[in-house]
C-alpha cells in the first residue's frame, strides 16, 4: 500500500511554489517514517527532476555519486570538477528547462561535514538564484535539519523560500487506510502506530490487533522489532541514555525529580536530554489547562509518540524473552493492560483532534487536562479531569470524562455527578464562568435522554 495519504495541503504548497518563475529552496523535514520521500516522489512525477539520496560516506563520495546522476539525466559524460558551484553551473547550462533538484537525507551531509550549508549557500548565491529551478533539501534528522538549514545561524537560513515540517496523518486517514476496520479497531491501531504511514502500512486489517503486534513488533523477525533502537541510534549520540529517560517517563515518572530518580541523572544534567526529546516530538510537556505560568512546577512530561509509548510499555520490558521467541509474558501483559493503554490513547486523540469536530455550545480557545490535589484527612488525594475545554473571553468551560468502555445510563450519570464535584476544585473564573459537563465513551445507553438533561454526551457513532 502506498504511504501517500492525506497530503493535499503539502502538495498544493509545493505546486504553488513550483508555478513561480524564480528560484525556490524548500526545506522538507520530519521524523523518520513520516512519508517525506513519498511526498517528494508524488510531487516530482511528470516533472523534470533529479533525485539524489545522500549517504553517510562523506562529501567527496556524495559529490561523485551526484555527478553520476547528472550524467545519467543529461546523457553526457561525467563532469570532472568536484566543486559544487561549478557542478550546478554545468547542470543549469545543460538542462535547458525548469528542473526540480532533490537532496534527500540532506542531514547526512551536514552530519559528516558542517561546511555543507555554506557550500550550498554559495552555489545558490552564485548560480541558482538567477534561475527558475526548484530545490528541495529533505532530512529525517530533525536536529541536523534545524541546525543545518532552518536555524537563523545557518548560512542557508536567508536562502530558503519555504519549509514543510511533515507531521503525523490525522486519525481520519485510518478509515481510508483500513476501510474494513471498525472505529474501535482503528483506534486500537492508532494507539500503536499513531499517524505514521510507515507503521500503518505494516498493519493488516484482516487480522487482530494482537496478531499484528506479534507479527510486526514483538517478533524478532518483525519489521518493527528494532525500530526504536534504530531511530535513537540514527538521531542521537547517546541512545542508551535517552532510552533510559524515555523508559522512565513511560513507566509513569512524569516530573523532573521522579525522572531524575529513575535514571539517576542529576536534574540539572537531565534538562539537556529532556529538551532534545521534546524537540524530536518523542515526549511532550504539559501544564494544567488553567495554568498561565509556563515554568510552573505543575509541569508533567509524557511519551507523546504513540509507537514509542507502546514499545516501552509492551515490548521493551520483555525484549530478552522476545529475542529468543518467547512470547508468554508479553501476551499476558498485553491481555491485562492493552485496553487501559488504548483508553489513554483515545483520551489523547479526543483532546488532540476529535473534540473540535463535535457540536459544542462554544468554540474553545484551549483544550487540555486538569489535575490537582485535595486533603482527605491526613492523606493528599489526586484529582483529575480527563478533558477540559475553555474559552477565555466568554468565560465558558466544558469538562469531560473519557471512558474506553460501553456505559449504561445509570453508570454514565454517576460519572457525570462525580465530574461536577471535581470541577469545583478548578480555580478558573469560579464565580463568573458558565459550565458544561460531558462524557465521551465507546457507547452510551440512552444518549439522547442524557443530552436532554443538558449533558454533552458523545460516543464513537458521533465521530
Amino acid at each position: 500500500m502506498s504511504r501517500f495519504h492525506n497530503r493535499e495541503f503539502e502538495i498544493k504548497f509545493l505546486e504553488d511554489r513550483y508555478k513561480r518563475d524564480n528560484f525556490e529552496l524548500i526545506i522538507v523535514y520530519g521524523r523518520r517514517r513520516i512519508g517525506k520521500t513519498e511526498l517528494i516522489k508524488n510531487f516530482t512525477k511528470n516533472k523534470k527532476h533529479i533525485y539524489f539520496l545522500c549517504d553517510k560516506k562523506g562529501t567527496e563520495s556524495n559529490i561523485k555519486r551526484f555527478k553520476t546522476k547528472i550524467s545519467e539525466l543529461l546523457g553526457e559524460p561525467v563532469i570532472e570538477s568536484n566543486d559544487l558551484e561549478e557542478i550546478f553551473s554545468y547542470l543549469v547550462k545543460k538542462v535547458g528547462e525548469k528542473l526540480v533538484i532533490v537532496f534527500d537525507e540532506f542531514s547526512y551531509l551536514v552530519e559528516k561535514d558542517d561546511a555543507i550549508p555554506s557550500v550550498f549557500s554559495r552555489a545558490i548565491d552564485e548560480v541558482l538564484k538567477y534561475t527558475n529551478h526548484f530545490m528541495i533539501l529533505c532530512g529525517s534528522s530533525i536536529s541536523m535539519m534545524e541546525e543545518g538549514a532552518l536555524s537563523y545561524k545557518s548560512p542557508l537560513y536567508g536562502r530558503k523560500t519555504g519549509h514543510i515540517k511533515l507531521d503525523e496523518l490525522p486519525f481520519s486517514s485510518f478509515s481510508s487506510f483500513f476501510p474494513k476496520n471498525s472505529k474501535e479497531k482503528n483506534i486500537e491501531f492508532y494507539s500503536i502506530t499513531g499517524g505514521i504511514p510507515f507503521y500503518m502500512e505494516k498493519f493488516n486489517e484482516n487480522i487482530s490487533t494482537l496478531e499484528n503486534v506479534e507479527n510486526e513488533i514483538a517478533s524478532r523477525k518483525g519489521r518493527l522489532f528494532e525500530e526504536v533502537d534504530f531511530i535513537l541510534k540514527e538521531e542521537l549520540r547517546e541512545p542508551d541514555v535517552y532510552k533510559t529517560v524515555i523508559e522512565g517517563i513511560a513507566k509513569g515518572n512524569t516530573k523532573i525529580v521522579d525522572i531524575s530518580n529513575y535514571t539517576r541523572i542529576e536534574s540539572n544534567k537531565l534538562t539537556r536530554y529532556i529538551n532534545t526529546l521534546l524537540r524530536l516530538g518523542i515526549i511532550k510537556k504539559e501544564n494544567i489547562i488553567t495554568e498561565k505560568n509556563p515554568k510552573s512546577k505543575k509541569t508533567i512530561y509524557f511519551v507523546d509518540d504513540n509507537f514509542f509509548n507502546f514499545y516501552f510499555r509492551f515490548i521493551e520490558p520483555f525484549k530478552s524473552d522476545l529475542t529468543i521467541g518467547e512470547m508468554n509474558a508479553f501476551k499476558k501483559n498485553f491481555s491485562k493492560n492493552f485496553n487501559t493503554f488504548v483508553g489513554k490513547a483515545f483520551e489523547k486523540l479526543v483532546r488532540k483532534e476529535l473534540i473540535r469536530s463535535l457540536n459544542l455550545p462554544f468554540s474553545p480557545s484551549k483544550i487540555g487536562r486538569w489535575w490537582g490535589y485535595f486533603r482527605k484527612g491526613e492523606k493528599r488525594e489526586t484529582i483529575e479531569i480527563d478533558i477540559a475545554a475553555i474559552e477565555e473571553n466568554s468565560k465558558q468551560a466544558a469538562f469531560f470524562e473519557c471512558k474506553w468502555k460501553d456505559l449504561k445510563e445509570k453508570e454514565a450519570l454517576k460519572i457525570l455527578d462525580k465530574l461536577k464535584e471535581k470541577s469545583k476544585f478548578v480555580q478558573w473564573h469560579n464565580e463568573k464562568r458558565r459550565e458544561y459537563f460531558g462524557l465521551i465513551a465507546k457507547k452510551i445507553e440512552n444518549k439522547e435522554r442524557l443530552r436532554k438533561q443538558g449533558y454533552l454526551v458523545f460516543d464513537l457513532r458521533d465521530f
